[in-house]
């Protein structure tokens, strides 16, 4: 399995040499020169480990010796104790002249990189996080899909499921990060387990959903000026405007700097929810035009009706369900969190803290909206409001939000973008060096314009969501960590009976051997391991269903829906 699924290596012969650092192992090639030249270096990067607690250099293993799986252990569990010691302690000294001769300008600069994006708190992730995708604003959508108990009792079982794999995800990260090797994204922490094949599995849809997502958010953010104005400026043009915004801010390239902007969003969205909470409770009733826009003149008829338990079509219902998935679809960048955390043990704290206000806000948003507006809820449910100066308000405020959030979105996407063309594939500079500054601009560029192109030729909210929700979101937070931990236990368990030394292969089996899976399934916590394949495989299966539920509503919301394509017509 993943990187510890070889027993064999190269043809190299390994030695193990002890030095004053606990991290400070090295192993080197039976050729003099080689060997010099790699111990030096190995030397220098002992001292930077020791100097920096928290980010430490790059291992000091020959380019053609890949990690395993015990490997991943060991120097993670060093990096978590170095970080006790260190507390709120944290310098990120310069290169001294003894460092600076042996290593390259490249190397130094990766080193420093890593370094500078090392400085996010555990208050700041706890916004971060809280800037939720589309905000709580299609949670009444979704009740209006499902009803008031069904909505009620998923929004809380999908809490405490996320909250469970939320947790999964932050164990994983300390169980498998260092500063030897550092996890900067999902896809790193799934290839450590499963290997490369999961790795590119998981920067595929993470790319594909970081786009999708930025473009949603453009896409609600022109809804809302196209309803400003009346209808009088072009739809395409009203999003465009905010691909040129998104643009621009988008040069930010730190989560540092995002966690101040990520701040003032979520009071943004508080706001325009108690906004909308008071306005729709008095004498406004539902925008009718507005919802037969969107559903179409048979759908938004007759006065406004609530239920308990919603009859309707079961693909409707399931695309409802996919709504409610995006409430916690900020797993899928905790690792990036996680990886520009100064503490990363501090994770849980704004992990549950974020999952709780979610659960609370959506939970009271969707219900007082659909109590009073019905089956004429929108997707954007304040975008409902029938009085066009609250109407405008809420828009306002969260076209403001709405920017901040795809921004912070685009930033993940830019970076995984970049690490994985840039860095990896043309083995380019860092993202943080001077050189990179350019090519983060361009990639900045063409990452919005693409999510321009994805939402404009389906400019249905409602029916995007649910399939992003189904094929990827869902993926992310629940699916993947339980697949992740099961994967991860099973390769932990059939380390019994083996001692680990650095740069020595101690295993006394291979993955080709019954003998290691027996040890790997059966040993240990076999019931927690045969929970998580289960919920796993019951995650997958829901994610078939949503796929093909959200399928059908886009077509519905294409068919009926006044907005087309590239269009001008807005759809409220």
């Amino acid at each position: 399995m993943g990187s510890a699924s070889s027993n064999q290596g190269p043809a190299i012969s390994l030695r193990t040499t002890t030095h004053n650092h606990p991290l400070a192992t090295r192993m080197s090639v039976e050729n003099p020169r080689t060997e010099s030249v790699h111990d030096e270096k190995a030397d220098i990067k002992a001292v930077l480990d020791a100097k920096d607690s928290v980010d430490a250099a790059q291992p000091s293993l020959p380019r053609d010796i890949k990690p395993t799986f015990e490997d991943y252990l060991h120097f993670a569990e060093l990096q978590r104790e170095l970080e006790k010691r260190t507390g709120d302690q944290v310098e990120y000294p310069e290169f001294d002249d003894a460092s600076s001769k042996a290593l390259s300008d490249l190397e130094k600069e990766k080193i420093q990189a890593r370094r500078a994006l090392k400085a996010v708190e555990w208050g700041s992730v706890f916004f971060l996080i809280t800037t939720d995708i589309l905000g709580p604003f299609n949670a009444p959508y979704a009740f209006s899909a499902v009803g008031f108990v069904p909505g009620t009792l998923l929004y809380f079982f999908m809490f405490a499921a996320a909250t469970w794999t939320g947790g999964i995800i932050w164990h994983l990260f300390i169980k498998l990060d260092s500063g030897r090797f550092p996890i900067r994204n999902y896809a790193d922490l799934a290839e450590r387990i499963y290997g490369r094949w999961a790795r590119h599995v998981c920067s595929i849809l993470q790319t594909v959903q970081l786009i999708v997502v930025v473009g949603l958010i453009s896409l609600t953010a022109g809804q809302s000026l196209s309803q400003i104005s009346h209808a009088k400026l072009c739809f395409s043009v009203c999003i465009v405007i905010f691909i040129l915004i998104g643009m621009i801010i988008g040069q930010i390239r730190t989560l540092k700097s995002y966690s101040l902007l990520a701040n003032s969003a979520v009071w943004l969205n508080i706001l325009s929810m108690i906004i909308a909470m008071s306005v729709v409770r008095h004498r406004y009733g539902p925008n009718i035009g507005s919802a037969t826009a969107t559903y179409g003149p048979e759908y938004a008829t007759g006065p406004v009706q609530t239920a308990k338990f919603v009859d309707g079509t079961l693909f409707s219902k399931v695309n409802g369900i996919m709504n409610m998935v995006y409430a916690y679809g900020g797993a899928m960048i905790f690792p990036d969190f996680m990886a520009e955390m100064r503490h990363p043990m501090d994770f849980w704290k704004a992990m549950i803290l974020s999952q709780t206000v979610i659960f609370l806000v959506y939970m009271v948003y969707g219900v007082v909206i659909y109590a009073f507006q019905g089956q004429y809820t929108l997707p954007i449910a304040f975008q409902g409001l029938n009085n066009y100066g609250f109407q405008t308000a809420c828009n306002i405020l969260v076209m403001i939000s709405m920017i901040l959030g795809a921004g912070l979105y685009g930033n993940i996407g830019i970076k995984l973008a970049y690490r994985q063309i840039i860095e990896e594939w043309f083995r380019g500079p860092p993202f943080m060096s001077k050189r990179g500054r350019f090519i983060w601009s361009v990639m900045v560029y063409i990452y919005w314009t693409l999510a321009f192109i994805i939402v404009s030729s389906i400019p249905a909210i409602g029916a995007v969501t649910g399939v992003v929700g189904a094929s990827v979101v869902l993926q992310y937070t629940y699916s993947f960590p339980l697949a992740l931990m099961f994967g991860f236990e099973v390769m932990a368990d059939a380390r019994q009976g083996e001692t680990y030394t650095p740069g020595v292969d101690t295993r006394v089996d291979t993955w080709m051997q019954w003998s290691r899976w027996r040890r790997g399934i059966f040993s240990g916590r076999w019931h927690l391991k045969l929970l998580h394949l289960l919920a796993a495989l019951a995650a997958f299966a829901m994610a078939g269903l949503g796929i093909w539920g959200s399928s059908l509503a886009v077509k519905q919301a294409l068919a009926v829906g006044a907005a087309t394509s590239f269009g001008c017509a807005a759809s409220v």
